[in-house]
C-alpha cells in the first residue's frame, strides 16, 4: 500500500465531513464523487444542484450533500454571525450578504459554525480567495504565529532513489512571499510536525539555500543559517540542519562531502525553501519534470482545517487534499 492509500485509509476511519466550495468546477464535482465512493469523508458540495448535475451528467453524486449558498435557509444566521465576527471592521448586513455569495466564504461559515469539519477550495480561485475568509472567519490557532503551507510531493510510480519514504515535503510553496529567520524557523518546526502526523515519516528537515555550511557569503545565506540555529534551539528533538544546497540535502555522497556528520544532509525528506519564489518554482519542476504528484498547498496554523488547491490541480489531487484535511482534524 503506497503512502497516499495509507493517508486515505486513515481518513476513512475518521468519517469527517469536508466541504468543497467550488461546485462550478468539474474537477471538484468529480472529486466529490470519488471521495464519497472511496469512503474517505462525507462531502458537502457548494453550488446549485441543478446546474451542477446538468454540467456533469456522467458524475454520480449519490451520498454527496449539495448546498446552494445563494438560497440556503442558513443565510440569515450566517449573515448575523459574520457581522458579529467582523464588527470591529464595521461589517454591515449588506456587505456580509454579498460576501456569502462566494462559495468559499459560505464554506468558511459552515466550518466556523461546526457544520463541517474541514474545507477545501482554490481549484478555480486564487490563493487569496481561500486565505481571506480563513483569516477573517476561522482565524489562526492559539499559539500559531502565522498561517503557512507545505506540499506533499508523492513519488512517481516507478519510484525514486532519493525518496525511500514514498514522498517528500516542500515548504512554503503557496502562501508567504518572504520570511524572516524567525518565521522560517517556525515554518520548519511546524512542517516537520505536520509531516510526521500526516505522512507518518521521521522528518529530516533541510533548510535550503544556494550555500552549504558557509560555502557562500550573502545576507540571504545568513538568514537561512540563523533560521536553522533558532529552529534547532527551539525544537532540539527534531532533526533540522542547514544551510544546505539541494544536492547536499538529498544525495548522500554530496551531503557527506559538504556537511560531514550532519544528521540531515544526504537524507533529507522535508525541504524548507528560503522564500515562496523558490518553493513554488521547485515544486512545479518536481511535478512537471520529475513526475511527482503535488498535494497542496496544505495550510497549517488555522484554528480549523482548511486548505488551498493549486488552480492546475487534478481531480486526484483534490481527493488527496480531502483526505489530508480530514486527518488535520486530529491536531
Amino acid at each position: 500500500m503506497n503512502i497516499l492509500e495509507q493517508i486515505k485509509q486513515k481518513a476513512a476511519q475518521l468519517q469527517k465531513t469536508i466541504v468543497l466550495c467550488e461546485g462550478e468546477d468539474s474537477r471538484v464535482v468529480k472529486a466529490a464523487q470519488d471521495a464519497t465512493r472511496e469512503g474517505i469523508a462525507k462531502i458537502v458540495l457548494i453550488g446549485d444542484e441543478d446546474a451542477i448535475k446538468a454540467a456533469n451528467p456522467d458524475v454520480d453524486l449519490t451520498g454527496v450533500t449539495i448546498v446552494n449558498n445563494l438560497t440556503s435557509e442558513r443565510l440569515p444566521e450566517y449573515i448575523a454571525k459574520l457581522c458579529e465576527l467582523r464588527k470591529s471592521k464595521g461589517m454591515t448586513e449588506e456587505q456580509a450578504s454579498a460576501l456569502l455569495k462566494d462559495g468559499t466564504y459560505f464554506g468558511a461559515m459552515m466550518l466556523k459554525m461546526g457544520e463541517v469539519d474541514g474545507l477545501v477550495s482554490g481549484a478555480c480561485h486564487s490563493t487569496a480567495n481561500t486565505l481571506r475568509p480563513g483569516l477573517q472567519i476561522i482565524k489562526t490557532a492559539p499559539g500559531a504565529k502565522a498561517v503557512t503551507s507545505f506540499n506533499l510531493m508523492l513519488c512517481p510510480p516507478q519510484g525514486n532513489q532519493y525518496c525511500p519514504d514514498g514522498l517528500v515535503v516542500f515548504a512554503d510553496c503557496g502562501l508567504n512571499p518572504t520570511y524572516t529567520s524567525e518565521g522560517l524557523a517556525d515554518l520548519a518546526i511546524s512542517t516537520a510536525k505536520s509531516a510526521k502526523a500526516i505522512a507518518g515519516i521521521d522528518p529530516k528537515v533541510a533548510m535550503l539555500s544556494f550555500s552549504s555550511k558557509g560555502s557562500a557569503k550573502h545576507d540571504n545565506v545568513s538568514m537561512v543559517a540563523e533560521a536553522t540555529r533558532i529552529a534547532q534551539e527551539t525544537a532540539p528533538e527534531l532533526k533540522i540542519d542547514g544551510e544546505l544546497q539541494f544536492d547536499a540535502a538529498i544525495v548522500p555522497s554530496v551531503g557527506e562531502m559538504k556537511a560531514k556528520g550532519s544528521p540531515v544532509a544526504g537524507h533529507a525528506n522535508v525541504f524548507v525553501f528560503p522564500d515562496l519564489q523558490s518553493g513554488n518554482i521547485g515544486y512545479k519542476i518536481a511535478e512537471r519534470l520529475g513526475g511527482f504528484m503535488a498535494v497542496g498547498p496544505i495550510c497549517q496554523g488555522f484554528a480549523k482545517p482548511m486548505n488551498d488547491l493549486s488552480r492546475g490541480c487534478k481531480t486526484e489531487d483534490i481527493v488527496a487534499c480531502v483526505a489530508i484535511t480530514a486527518l488535520q482534524t486530529q491536531f
